[in-house]
């Protein structure tokens, strides 16, 4: 596994019911219980924030102005490049995320101390968890989602194939669209060519830029406030750097009181520290402060030129896009501009380029049914072996009758077909179905497995999958809901097999799954009904048998569930 990332801790602070909590983690299978309503899923909820999912201020705990999670990941160099490629600091082989949402429902992300948009969040998330919720197994029963599941078993070749036949439906798209808006425009192509050859010499005259409408209204800011930046940096600099009781001299007090006494008490050691850190951010702030103040002059000229520079970039919004600019108006307005010769050379050819593009729209039909045959066929072979690999797990799970198939029904691409029924993903339609006993009728898997099922069957997915795919960290919340007895055993030997290929953490209620983890922790409330950092708690030994047969009885002090989850525990021998 030491090619693949892995959650290292998972930090929390004033989110729903939890005031703080941290769970510093390992590799293998972690598991996360308590009795209901303890905060279990709260964990979940945190790393769906830090993971870029949607925020609310209802999360925030009551009394708290904001709540912070973190998520600390050690990640192999394939990712960390991937990771810095988006702008984002990794260290040590240490990835940081961290969100916080305030009570007014503002959010903040960073990556690596660096703030990011929610998106990179997002991104970098799909490198390195997967979270499989309680409504996941419902996911299955959709097609889309049975594709989605095909698609990434089948691995490099598969996307491969994938994105040639995009790249040529793509093709085939734009030509037809072309053809249509061309035959549409061919008797007004006069007054067409003229508007596209103004626009094109207004673009060519002004040459706009992505982003620069936000940059020059904040340059015009800037140059307008001159004097009041001045004198909010130079008075913040002087209540710092002042010869008498400055900021700056105090704190070099301070530290030099706790140093001259950590002889006496190590904690003032750490204190003189934190303290002299300080010093050194507020020493940073006046070089960067003086720095600022040395850059920042009047300039009359500039300020004429983005003003003038402005009132272009308006103009020309209002007249071609008829709407006031932004930054979203004049990105999309640069991009018309790239394809106005290409539109004004289709326009000028007539009915001569229409024929010549009908001509080229001929053969990118030939290239795309091509490509999509070859998909089908490799889309066919992979759902071959997930279906055996899938039904192999599913007999694990206490299904020893059934039968899993993934099947791909294909065009005829021996026959003419309808192209217009072919979409971005190809022509295929994907299904997974299930037998419940030999000889027995195919059923999709929304009619032919209960709730439980349904969770064994995305549970055998899921393994099957993490041995080809390179996600480090799988985390399973209630997988197990609608199991019991035998089937909860395997359901717990399972997510222990998978965690020999990732990191897997589960948050159950089964003491037949929580017996198989390498570690367990347990969430309690507090008197209050609040939970803090002493109240999540990893479990060894006899507190250990003491949870497992609490999940059993509903106390830890059965003598009878003792001597119960004492066996449980042996299964992993």
């Amino acid at each position: 596994m030491s090619d693949r990332s892995y959650l290292e801790e998972i930090s929390i602070r004033g989110l729903g019911v939890i005031e703080e909590a941290t769970l510093e983690l390992s590799r293998g299978f972690t598991v996360l219980t308590g009795e209901t309503g303890a905060g279990k899923t709260m964990v979940l909820t945190a790393l769906s924030l830090v993971l870029g999912g949607k925020s609310e201020s209802s999360l925030v705990r009551q009394g708290c102005e904001r709540l912070v999670a973190s998520a600390t990941f050690s990640v192999p160099s394939s990712i960390a490049n991937f990771v810095e490629e988006k702008g984002v600091i990794v260290e040590d082989d240490q990835l940081i995320l961290t969100r916080s949402v305030s009570s007014q429902s503002k959010s903040k992300a960073t990556a690596g101390g660096v703030s990011v948009p929610l998106s990179v969040l997002s991104d970098v998330s799909e490198k390195l968890i997967e979270i499989h919720a309680q409504s996941a197994s419902m996911s299955i029963t959709k097609q889309t989602s049975q594709r989605d599941i095909l698609d990434r078993f089948g691995g490099v070749k598969l996307l491969q194939q994938i994105s040639t036949y995009a790249s040529a439906f793509e093709a085939h798209v734009e030509m037809k669209s072309r053809i249509a808006v061309l035959r549409k425009n061919m008797n007004n192509r006069e007054k067409e060519i003229a508007e596209l050859v103004d626009f094109s010499e207004h673009m060519k005259k002004i040459q706009p830029k992505e982003n620069e409408w936000s940059l020059i209204k904040s340059e015009i800011e800037r140059l307008e406030s001159v004097e009041d930046l001045r004198i909010a940096v130079s008075s913040a600099l002087e209540c710092i750097n002042s010869e008498e009781d400055s900021v700056l001299s105090q704190v070099h007090k301070a530290r030099k009181y706790l140093e001259e006494a950590q002889g006496r008490d190590s904690l003032l050691g750490t204190m003189a520290e934190k303290v002299s850190e300080s010093s050194y951010l507020l020493a940073e702030f006046s070089q960067e402060a003086a720095s600022y103040l040395t850059s920042l002059e009047a300039d009359p000229n500039r300020l004429d030129f983005l003003q003038a520079r402005k009132a272009d970039l308006s103009a020309l919004a209002k007249k071609f896009a008829k709407e006031a600019v932004s930054d979203e108006i004049l990105t999309e307005l640069v991009k018309r501009a790239e394809v106005v010769k290409e539109t004004i050379a289709d326009l000028a050819g007539g009915e001569d380029r229409v024929t010549a593009m009908e001509k080229e729209l001929g053969a990118l039909e030939k290239t795309l049914l091509s490509a999509a045959s070859k998909l089908s066929q490799e889309r066919k072979d992979v759902a071959l072996r997930l279906s055996n690999l899938v039904t192999s797990e599913i007999h694990s799970l206490s299904m020893p009758h059934t039968t899993f198939e993934c099947e791909v029904v294909s065009p005829d691409y021996s026959k003419e077909l309808n192209l217009g029924s072919f979409a971005a993903h190809g022509g295929d339609e994907v299904s997974m179905l299930l037998q419940a006993h030999s000889g027995g009728p195919l059923v999709s898997v929304a009619k032919g497995a209960s709730g439980g099922e349904l969770s064994r069957i995305m549970l055998a997915l899921e393994v099957v999958l993490a041995q080809s795919q390179p996600v480090g960290t799988y985390i399973f919340d209630e997988v197990d809901a609608g199991v019991g007895g035998k089937a909860a055993i395997e359901v717990g030997r399972r997510l222990f097999n998978l965690s020999k290929h990732a990191q897997v953490i589960a948050i159950t209620h089964l003491p037949q799954v929580a017996a198989w983890a390498d570690a367990h922790f347990v969430v309690k409330k507090s008197n209050d009904g609040s939970v803090t950092q002493s109240d999540v708690v990893e479990v060894r030994s006899a507190d250990r048998v003491e949870e497992i047969a609490r999940m059993l009885a509903g106390h830890e002090d059965s003598r009878s569930a003792q001597e119960h989850a004492t066996e449980l525990l042996a299964m992993r021998g």
